[in-house]
């Protein structure tokens, strides 16, 4: 099942390193990937940000640095279009963890949203 579950993660951010505990507290299998090594590509990002439900806006990291150095007025002129490519740029600028399986596709951490996505693991 590792194979359906993938988390973009980046290893000094906090917030991914209580999704990954909770994902293994619970015995869920996933495989990581390096954010910052390794960004989405643009293709990923449309495909995921489309799954998310929610909008380009909500994928950007706005308390890292990446995002402090673009601007806040830079990013609210940008487009969508102008976004994606600048995420698949800079992983710092995405919002992580990103967790991506079969079913949905979810942009930082939320213990609610995880129970929802595996009902069935409990610790």
């Amino acid at each position: 099942m590792s194979d359906d579950i993938l988390v973009l993660a980046y290893s000094g951010c906090d917030t991914c390193k209580k999704a990954l505990k909770w994902l293994e507290a619970r015995g869920v299998s996933y495989k990581t990937r390096p954010i910052v090594d390794a960004p989405p590509t643009v293709a990923e990002l449309r495909q995921w940000i489309a799954q998310s439900g929610v909008s380009v806006r909500k994928w950007l990291n706005t308390s890292g640095q990446s995002y402090r150095a673009l601007g806040k007025e830079k990013v609210d002129a940008a487009s969508d279009a102008e976004l994606v490519e600048w995420l698949a740029k800079d992983g710092k600028l995405v919002k992580r963890p990103v967790l991506v399986t079969k079913k949905a596709v979810t942009v930082g951490f939320k213990p609610e949203a995880y129970e929802a996505l595996f009902p069935l693991h409990r610790p």
